[in-house]
């Protein structure tokens, strides 16, 4: 759904009703990336069990090219997901929710809306617990890929054709673990922060 850009030419009542259709279309998108991040890791395992069995059923080494293949196209679609939910939660701190505030506060009460897009962050334990998905998700879209590059290494075989497309698999799979390092979200709560205060760009995900 699109954002809702201005507000002020309509009703304080209208804006209110607008902005939180707003907040339920963008939490509704969240909740189905979730359950679609979820299920990618659930089909990287398979692809590999799968590429895996064929492979050795069959004896041809060169099958496993398929399996960085499919590793970083279901690892792209996860992290692309990831950086989606992460920017929806920012969104809703970040924008949203001051807007929302802005219109129904009257400055005689403390008002914080959409109080657990902030609060299930507050958490201590929080990055400990990111790095160790990070962990996750690099051992589950990068190693496989990575082992089964240096099983063709080894034991071949070495054609021009296996040669170069183990490259391209490299390249790809290096690619695929800088994003997923990158858009790691891993950071703690801001000390100090209230309710929907905008941290210069440095707030971050869900």
């Amino acid at each position: 759904m699109p954002a809702i850009t201005d507000t002020t030419a309509v009703s304080p009542e209208h804006a209110v009703k607008a902005l939180l259709s707003e907040y339920d279309a963008l939490k509704a998108e969240e909740r189905q990336r979730i359950g679609a991040r979820g299920q990618l890791l659930y089909a990287t395992l398979t692809a590999v069990a799968g590429i895996s069995t064929v492979t050795t059923t069959v004896g041809q080494l060169g099958l496993l090219l398929l399996l960085p293949l499919a590793a970083t196209v279901l690892g792209w679609v996860y992290v692309t997901n990831d950086h989606k939910i992460t920017a929806i939660g920012r969104y809703l701190r970040d924008r949203l929710g001051p807007r929302l505030v802005g219109l129904i506060d009257d400055g005689s009460s403390d008002i914080d809306v959409f109080k657990w897009e902030n609060y299930h962050r507050e958490d201590p334990h929080r990055p400990s617990r990111k790095r160790l998905q990070r962990a996750v998700d690099l051992a589950a879209f990068c190693a496989p890929s990575l082992t089964a590059l240096a099983l063709l290494w080894l034991l071949g075989p070495h054609t021009p054709l296996v040669l170069i497309g183990s490259a391209a698999a490299l390249a790809a799979v290096v690619v695929l673990a800088t994003q997923i390092i990158r858009y790691a979200d891993v950071a703690g709560p801001v000390a100090g922060s209230r309710g929907y205060q905008q941290q210069d760009g440095l707030s971050d995900g869900c």
